[in-house]
């Protein structure tokens, strides 16, 4: 349990000034859970203060006995990377069972859980689960819920334009990522769940970074070894939200996860500002060869397509993941996140395998 960081810090909904986006005369049928509806509340948070975090995957047993219930299946997706579980309910476990959901998302990356209850949560509930796994997370401009910040929400529906915006001056919406990197202590074991989805489209598809610094020559693993790179958070987002003010952090390029030991790239291309000590030019070239290693390796990823009743939890530390903008249809996309932070990142020493 992270020390600093309240289990679940909700404030009462009295204390904020908010504005509901609804998507009234869609075309398609209101959303199915209004409580989950974005919103942009300007709620002011003070500065994130460093707090010890423990992962709960120390303390779990590896046979993973509350995770192999009769009746359950564990389905392998790719021989690294991702797991589809049934015949577990996620809201039902125990402590020792979440612990070994943090080991088993720790070691297989990306964890795809079918026939879920969670949308049907009330909202609180869903958060007391996901503070187990660390203090939960408020972004600094992002849609949360009317009622509650510590909801990261993500909606398209009818009269969204992203589609038409996004592509005049793009070919392709993939953009792969690790979430809230811009914090002193990012995201670990991760949680997002349906709630509406389009007929097709609109899967998420996950990188495995362990394989892919595994799959660099010795001697470019070693370059990478000690290298930092600068982030900074959002200085605003819609209607100028800013709910805390952003600071700039330094990551190792290469990051070792706490409980497994093992070693993976971590970066973000898109909101860093740079590799520290090196020039423009040459930390372009660097972050421009490590963004296209992680999106062009297929044989290192997992598409997860969306249904009803699917919860996705995945460990931030060791992967990177991109969502696809496919469809035109108009249909309603809408998901949820609860994210809970972790420790800082930290490298070990390089070692040949």
């Amino acid at each position: 349990m992270a020390a600093g960081i309240p289990r679940i810090p909700i404030p009462g909904p009295k204390a904020y000034n908010h504005e509901v986006e609804t998507q009234g005369g869609d075309k398609w049928p209101a959303a199915t859970h209004q409580n989950y509806l974005p919103a942009w509340r300007n709620t002011k948070y003070p500065p994130l203060e460093p707090f010890t975090h423990i992962d709960p995957g120390h303390k779990a047993d590896p046979l993973f006995p509350d995770l192999h219930p009769p009746g359950s299946k564990h389905t392998l997706i790719n021989p690294t990377i991702g797991t589809k579980i049934s015949g577990v309910q996620l809201s039902s476990l125990s402590d020792a069972g979440k612990d070994q959901l943090a080991l088993l998302a720790a070691q297989r990356k990306v964890l795809v859980f079918r026939d879920q209850d969670f949308a049907d949560l009330p909202i609180e509930k869903a958060l007391d689960f996901g503070s187990y796994f660390g203090g939960l997370h408020v972004h600094q401009s992002s849609a949360t819920t009317a009622s509650h910040d510590q909801i990261h929400i993500v909606h398209r529906g009818a009269g969204d334009e992203t589609w038409s915006r996004f592509f005049k001056g793009r070919c392709s919406h993939v953009s792969f990522h690790t979430d809230v990197i811009t914090e002193e202590q990012p995201a670990g074991t991760t949680f997002m769940y349906i709630l509406d989805l389009p007929e097709a489209g609109g899967d998420t598809i996950f990188a495995d970074q362990v394989q892919a610094y595994n799959r660099l020559s010795p001697g470019f693993q070693e370059r990478l070894h000690g290298l930092k790179a600068r982030y900074a958070g959002p200085d605003g987002g819609r209607g100028g939200i800013c709910r805390r003010e952003s600071v700039v952090v330094e990551h190792p390029l290469v990051r070792t996860h706490p409980v497994t030991g093992e070693k993976a790239l971590y970066f973000t291309k898109g909101s860093c500002q740079g590799i520290i000590g090196y020039k423009k030019e040459e930390s372009d070239m660097l972050l421009g060869f490590l963004a296209n290693h992680t999106s062009g390796g297929q044989d290192f990823q997992v598409r997860v397509k969306w249904k009803k009743g699917t919860v996705v939890v995945w460990d931030n530390r060791v992967t990177s993941h991109s969502s696809i903008l496919d469809w035109e249809t108009g249909e309603r996309r809408h998901l949820a996140r609860i994210t809970p932070l972790a420790e800082k990142p930290f490298e070990t020493p390089f070692e040949v395998v």
